[in-house]
């Protein structure tokens, strides 16, 4: 997984109730763009340091998708 800062990172629910959990990528700690990631969550503002797991993918920040 690569990502730039400005790219939002969703996430899937483990259930079907609950939408996707999107943040945005504030910092990028690993080498080349990988992870850790530092996010800002919109559902609840904070910001925490992220290892995407297998549920996890990456929008581009000029992508058309949100």
């Amino acid at each position: 997984m690569h990502a730039n800062t400005g790219d939002w990172l969703v996430i899937k629910s483990a259930t079907l109730d609950r939408p996707p959990r999107r943040g945005l990528i504030t910092e990028v700690h690993g080498f080349d763009g990988t992870p850790p990631y530092v996010v800002r969550w919109t559902d609840n503002d904070r910001e925490a340091i992220v290892f995407p797991g297998p549920d996890a993918h990456i929008e581009t920040a000029n992508s058309t998708t949100r």
